[in-house]
């Protein structure tokens, strides 16, 4: 099986650092998936195995996880590891803020040319993480880009029926000016989610789900709870972005898909549902977004 590979990227300025994963928490009691981490990036101390991660996620009873790429290599990497694995599906994309770092227009279209072949493979079934970062890229130039690319992974996700996972930091407007201008695909997810009220009521309006990771356990982040119990439960979606984002009351450690029981318990407790109604509709959910987990293996 291939292992993690050390990667920093434009967007993490990721350092292996020196802490342990957690430990693992009480095992779920209706098993759930994680529909965005990043195996690829070992992390911590002591990085773990794609196989220890699995693991770890079987030992709390986890069923599944998406594993994202963000550059060219990582997605090869990762519909590569998805392959054989009945635990993993693949998402595949040019991360935003990798898309300016390509010195010319035919360099970049020939990189998301290798994620429209990606995406063909039955193991692959998002295309992301894609979208508008504007807290790191400025310059028109370098926005120019990642519009350029943002559409083009639009006009892969359509084409191939899969699902588009949108990376939008600070650029909310942007994000959904772009998707109604050139047609949102079937099933669009806002990774990561975070925006506000306004922008949960644009997701509920056009039936774009909201995944919502650790940091909607922060104390700071009210807007992200508010914003969960503003959309019907079918829209919901529970992610680690793993290494990052590690919910409370490990933040600062390393996150792994085996810590998603802990961001569950802390929505179910927004909902008032209890733990098990909670995994079956986050399940159903995920399963509607990319299909079973055991179709497509080789």
């Amino acid at each position: 099986m291939s292992e993690p590979i050390r990667t920093r990227n434009s967007y993490d300025g990721l350092d292996n650092r020196a802490v342990h994963y957690p430990e693992l928490p009480a095992p779920l009691e209706v098993g759930t998936y994680d529909n965005h981490t990043h195996l690829e990036i070992a992390d911590g101390e002591h990085p773990m195995s794609v196989a220890e991660h699995l693991e770890r996620m079987r030992q709390v009873n986890m069923l599944g996880a998406v594993q994202v790429g963000v550059t060219l290599e990582s997605s090869i990497w990762s519909a590569e590891v998805a392959k054989s694995e009945p635990m993993l599906l693949a998402a595949v994309a040019l991360h935003p803020n990798e898309a300016p770092l390509y010195k010319t227009r035919k360099e970049l279209d020939d990189a998301i040319a290798g994620i429209a072949e990606l995406a063909k493979l039955p193991r692959v079934r998002a295309i992301g993480e894609t979208g508008l970062d504007f807290f790191r890229t400025q310059g028109d130039a370098e926005l120019e880009a990642q519009a350029h690319s943002f559409e083009q992974h639009i006009a892969i996700a359509k084409e191939n029926d899969l699902a588009l996972m949108i990376h939008d930091r600070e650029a909310h407007a942007e994000v959904v000016e772009t998707l109604k201008r050139v047609g949102a695909p079937e099933r669009t997810v806002f990774h990561c989610y975070s925006g506000d009220l306004e922008l949960a009521e644009i997701c509920q309006q056009n039936g774009w789900y909201l995944s919502f990771a650790g940091n909607i356990t922060f104390k700071k982040n009210q807007h992200l709870r508010d914003s969960l119990l503003a959309v019907s439960p079918e829209l919901l979606l529970i992610e680690t972005d793993a290494p990052f984002l590690t919910p409370e009351p490990m933040r600062g450690r390393p996150n792994a898909p085996y810590l998603v029981p802990h961001t569950l318990r802390f929505i179910a407790a927004l909902l008032g549902w209890d733990e098990a109604k909670t995994a079956m509709q986050i399940n159903a959910n995920t399963e509607r977004v990319y299909g079973l987990w055991s179709e497509g293996l080789s």
